[in-house]
């Protein structure tokens, strides 16, 4: 028999966080997409302002990957980091295609309150002095709601609307569940060796960033 795969401390801090990890991948933004009652203008606006805020995820991926490469002790975590930055190339221009065919035109959108902060957050984690275990942690957050969110939205028994799946293949696909479950890998390692105020600080990352992923949804419904 396989043995079941090592549980390590993300997954401990994950049951720990149980509700809003939930209210993180299964918001009601999400179902509503996934059970076909979605409201389209909220896809607009979600679409909108995702749009703006890859762009800022941009630079905070450089940053990883640029730290990846100073303080890993494994050559391929850069280039998994670097694979992540390279599709993002391929990402912002999925947005510009979309935003033309959804009419939405991204020079005249405003970041809402929750966009600024969910990029102001992002920014403070690329200091110097914030620890490489505690951004590596907030990274594959960022990363794995997406997957686990959208990939719900293809699950069997789904009634999202044919216009919309291509977004949830987008990152609901196996090729980045695995690319999310390599970063995981990376997060856990460094957290192995980490100390107890790096490990306090990577469990409050890993909570922020779900705080803001639930914003960020109920900005989309129109929320904030």
């Amino acid at each position: 028999m396989e043995k079941p795969e090592k549980r390590g401390v993300i997954d401990t801090w994950l049951d720990k966080h149980r509700s809003i990890y939930t209210a993180a991948i299964r918001h009601a933004f999400v179902v509503s997409i996934r059970d076909g009652s979605v409201d389209l203008s909220s896809f607009r606006t979600w679409l909108g302002q995702d749009y703006l805020f890859v762009r800022g995820f941009v630079p905070f991926v450089a940053n990883v990957l640029i730290r990846a490469g100073k303080e890993s002790g494994e050559t391929s975590d850069m280039e998994v980091v670097l694979g992540g930055l390279a599709s993002l190339n391929d990402e912002i221009e999925w947005f510009k295609s979309e935003g033309s065919k959804w009419g939405v035109d991204f020079s005249t959108v405003v970041p809402q309150k929750a966009n600024q902060d969910y990029r102001r957050f992002m920014e403070a984690l690329m200091s110097s002095e914030v620890k490489f275990s505690v951004m590596m942690t907030a990274f594959w957050a960022i990363e794995a709601v997406y997957q686990e969110s959208f990939a719900h939205c293809l699950e069997v028994g789904n009634k999202t609307p044919a216009e919309l799946t291509g977004a949830c293949n987008r990152w609901g696909n196996d090729g980045f569940k695995e690319y999310c479950s390599s970063v995981k890998k990376i997060a856990e390692r460094c957290l192995e060796n980490a100390s107890g105020e790096a490990l306090a600080e990577a469990e409050d990352a890993l909570v922020r960033v779900l705080e803001h992923e639930v914003a960020f949804w109920e900005m989309s419904r129109g929320g904030q």
